[in-house]
């Protein structure tokens, strides 16, 4: 990009920031706190699991959720997913369990991510994030993934 074009193009960026809708970023809002609160206290990378961590028994125990939009999800999806579109997910956390990890997953971990901070946030300390989502489940074997994980250590 051209110089002149770089800035013409940061001009009309900084000219668009009063169109914006207002948002409030009160150190005082209940939202802003919660999560002030969740990252005092979350341990690193406790939300994100790998799919090579997980023992292909020990699926069955997993409540999976597929946060990508419902085509996505008819296309291909993980045996067993339900499909909750990420942003829904926080309004329908009563209908997930308490008593068993519950998994989200989107293409990459970008959408679920989001998803999984909204409900370890409201307090589900169950809930991780498929890291890689999908597409690396997929690449690294899907529910034998753990296995050649291990096969390749113990070499």
């Amino acid at each position: 990009m051209k110089p002149a074009q770089l800035i013409s193009s940061l001009l009309l960026l900084v000219l668009s920031f009063p169109l914006l809708p207002a948002v409030s970023f009160a150190a005082d809002n209940a939202a802003v706190k919660g999560m002030e609160e969740y990252f005092e206290f979350s341990e690193y990378g406790g939300a994100t699991i790998l799919p090579e961590q997980i023992p292909a028994e020990d699926w069955k125990n997993v409540t999976i959720i597929d946060t990508r939009d419902a085509d996505q999800y008819q296309k291909a999806h993980i045996p067993g997913a339900i499909n909750i579109d990420w942003r829904q997910v926080l309004g329908r956390r009563a209908e997930l369990p308490s008593d068993r990890m519950v998994l989200l997953y989107c293409n990459a971990g970008t959408l679920s991510a989001q998803a999984g901070l909204a409900l370890r946030v409201a307090g589900m300390e169950n809930v991780r994030i498929l890291q890689g989502g999908f597409n690396e489940w997929k690449a690294k074997g899907g529910f034998d993934a753990y296995k050649r994980a291990t096969r390749k250590t113990r070499k």
